[in-house]
């Protein structure tokens, strides 16, 4: 079984906030599996646990389950959810792919590692603790610095400027791929597809 978890802050405050993009892709995923009517609370997150993966008709490869969760724990305690979830199933860190917010990538780059740690990044730092390890893979989703003048949690809690939504809905749709992919072919797959694009399309922007 696998666990596909996108961070964020629970409440409509927070909706479309930089802090949410792990949202947006547990709900993009769930939209494209056409399971979004079943979000069930448990373990202080919504979550669902289906079998779907790419479309309404097609499975995982051998039948694996797979649920997808967000945290209602707010970003800080993300780790206590995580946990409780990893726990009840059975899962093992290396099976759970988390989708965070990055300020420190430029807008819509993705990046995913198969473990490492918080950098930073206090969701990431909640689940660290509460597994116990580092060794999870992660997708780590751009949404930009901004002004540096500006307070960092102001930034990641404010919402995307007009100009930056098309970039964003971009990079949503290609880390709900990226998760199936994960699900799929692991996460070495992923990091060797999805970094190295976004390393070919800084370079050819830089030509």
């Amino acid at each position: 079984m696998k666990l596909i978890v996108g961070l964020g802050n629970p409440g409509p405050e927070y909706r479309d906030t930089r802090h949410n993009v792990g949202f947006k892709v547990a709900d993009e995923l769930v939209n494209r599996w056409r399971v979004a009517d079943q979000w069930r609370e448990k373990f202080e997150a919504l979550q669902i646990k289906t079998m779907r993966s790419g479309s309404a008709t097609s499975m995982l490869a051998g039948g694996e389950p797979v649920v997808i969760a967000k945290p209602l724990t707010f970003m800080n305690l993300s780790g206590r959810a995580v946990a409780g979830i990893a726990g009840f199933y059975k899962i093992e860190p290396a099976d759970v792919f988390v989708i965070v917010d990055e300020a420190a990538l430029p807008l819509g780059r993705l990046r995913a590692r198969r473990e490492g740690g918080a950098g930073g990044h206090n969701g990431l730092k909640s689940i660290i603790e509460h597994l116990g390890t580092q060794a999870f893979p992660r997708m780590r989703v751009g949404v930009g610095r901004g002004d540096n003048q500006r307070d960092l949690a102001d930034h990641v809690l404010g919402r995307f400027e007009p100009d930056e939504r098309e970039v964003v809905s971009a990079a949503v749709l290609r880390a709900a791929d990226a998760a199936e992919m994960f699900l799929s072919d692991g996460i070495e797959r992923v990091m060797n597809a999805f970094n190295a694009a976004d390393k070919d399309e800084k370079e050819d922007s830089a030509e």
